[in-house]
């Protein structure tokens, strides 16, 4: 009885690490969305350096949640619950290498912007605001893993909405600079690039908080309506 109490205990502790390693990931990646940002918006040639140095970091805890899940099902051989867990981390973590990715997008342009003290003619004022949507959504996404809370997939599909909207918006404005001033062509086709960047920040986010409700209640919200997700996030 205690030898299987130990073991279980022991899977529990695996299953642990393994979890707060993808939180780990996950802050990683919250904070070069930010300091790609920041470095944009301020030509901060140091801090883009910052966000595409630390691109290594999350592939390589990548690298270690995936060996890990792969020897827990291997060794373990999950079941029910902690099988969609491990499943779901699987997923999670993929989508948060490409969050990285899309962030260091943003700090290569940064950095290429300030390095030419390009002058950023189309104002940021709506990729700001995307940003800050696209990282709170990750934020709440991630938070919603951590507690095991399904119900917030509703708000950031909402999110997600409103992230489109904007980018549709930036994408409108950029055009009008287009056609009024023909110079600012080459920039704002770059700005295009940065807003398409965040708004897939947007929908990793979003692809983590449904892989939450897979985890908690066994239910594929995938492409369905926001009516079916409601229903089988709260049910």
């Amino acid at each position: 009885m205690q030898q299987s109490e130990h073991i279980f205990r022991q899977y529990d502790a695996e299953l642990e690490a393994v979890r707060a390693k993808v939180l780990e990931m996950g802050a990683l990646v919250e904070q070069q969305i930010v300091d790609a940002l920041d470095a944009l918006t301020g030509t901060n040639i140091k801090l883009a350096k910052n966000v595409i140095k630390k691109d290594h970091m999350v592939n390589a805890l990548e690298v270690q949640v995936d060996e890990d899940c792969s020897r827990i099902i291997a060794r373990r051989q999950p079941a029910a619950g902690d099988l969609r867990m491990v499943l779901m981390m699987i997923k999670t973590i993929t989508d948060l290498e490409r969050i990285g990715d899309e962030a260091t997008k943003v700090a290569r342009f940064a950095l290429k912007a300030a390095e030419s003290n390009q002058k950023l003619t189309p104002r940021f004022v709506e990729i700001k605001a995307m940003a800050n949507s696209a990282r709170d959504m990750l934020h709440m996404a991630l938070d919603a893993f951590a507690r095991s809370d399904a119900t917030k997939v509703i708000e950031i599909a909402h999110m997600d909405e409103e992230v489109d909207e904007q980018y549709q918006a930036a994408i409108r404005q950029l055009i009008t600079f287009m056609l009024e001033d023909p110079r600012t062509i080459s920039i704002s086709l770059e700005v295009l690039f940065v807003a398409k960047a965040v708004e897939r920040i947007g929908d990793h986010a979003k692809n983590i908080s449904e892989y939450v409700v897979y985890m908690v209640k066994g239910k594929d919200v995938r492409h369905v309506t926001m009516e079916e997700m409601e229903q089988e996030a709260t049910s």
